[in-house]
């Protein structure tokens, strides 16, 4: 039996219209899978289109879209076998830029990263959970980041705060979750090369300052994540629930920060 294989499943992500999202979604529908894609933005259209999937305009901060949303996945295909919670924002600055410091941050982008990364996965992984529970049986997989799993300075407060969150609930759901079938897993990424933080280009130092935090010297690419991905949706994983699964190029193997990291004077 070909554990890895996942044909034929019926298989949502959210925040399916670029990035990891929709690497994960091509790796889905390259494997066979019934792939439904939802984004926030008309473009999952176009992806779920070459993608042969199903595309879905949705909110994960409107609780009633996203009952519709897994009430219309699960019902056109009689089951969901298999939920990506993907969808995340960032484009708030870290304590090393200029307003992101904590007495400088302001509450509304603090809300709003927070309303995405934490309310909104929790809308999903809610709704998933009935759905797989019900039918006692499904793998909920999703997106967390290393920046949840330790202090990161390079990276804004509601994102490290809603990550450190995002792996608390994953652990809680799996305890309950798991004499239903259902396994909840996340992935928990490095930095990985998306437009999370906007599509403006990268500061050369920045990117420089992460590659040399990065044993392996490279950022990551959406690609890295999805076979990670397809593993925890497949059978081969059948005993995994309630882990954080790191794909960092080694990354969080460091146990220092540099001084001349952290903000401050010198």
């Amino acid at each position: 039996m070909d554990t890895l294989g996942i044909q034929g499943r019926v298989v949502l992500v959210t925040g399916a219209a670029s990035g990891i999202g929709l690497e994960i979604a091509r790796t889905c529908a390259a494997e066979g899978a019934t792939v439904h894609l939802a984004d926030v933005a008309d473009p999952v259209a176009e992806a779920a289109e070459n993608l042969g999937g199903t595309a879905h305009v949705c909110d994960v901060t409107d609780p009633d879209a996203v009952r519709a949303l897994v009430d219309g996945v699960a019902g056109s295909s009689g089951r969901l076998d298999v939920a990506f919670l993907n969808a995340g924002i960032n484009g708030v600055p870290s304590p090393l830029q200029p307003g992101g410091a904590i007495d400088e941050l302001s509450f509304e982008a603090w809300q709003r990263v927070l309303r995405v990364n934490l309310d909104g996965l929790f809308l999903c992984l809610q709704q998933c959970a009935r759905v797989m529970k019900a039918q006692r049986a499904g793998s909920i997989v999703v997106t967390a980041s290393t920046a949840g799993l330790r202090a990161e300075p390079r990276v804004s407060y509601p994102y490290v705060v809603s990550k450190a969150a995002v792996v608390g609930l994953v652990r809680q759901a799996s305890l309950e979750l798991a004499r239903f079938g259902v396994r909840v897993n996340a992935l928990a990424p490095g930095p990985v090369v998306t437009n999370i933080g906007g599509s403006a280009p990268r500061p050369a130092s920045g990117v420089a300052a992460w590659e040399n935090s990065i044993p392996m010297r490279r950022w990551g690419q959406a690609g890295d994540i999805a076979g990670l991905a397809l593993l925890l949706a497949s059978d081969a994983s059948s005993w995994m629930t309630g882990g954080i699964h790191v794909a960092d190029g080694g990354a969080s193997a460091l146990t220092q920060v540099l001084s001349e990291d952290l903000p401050g004077p010198g």
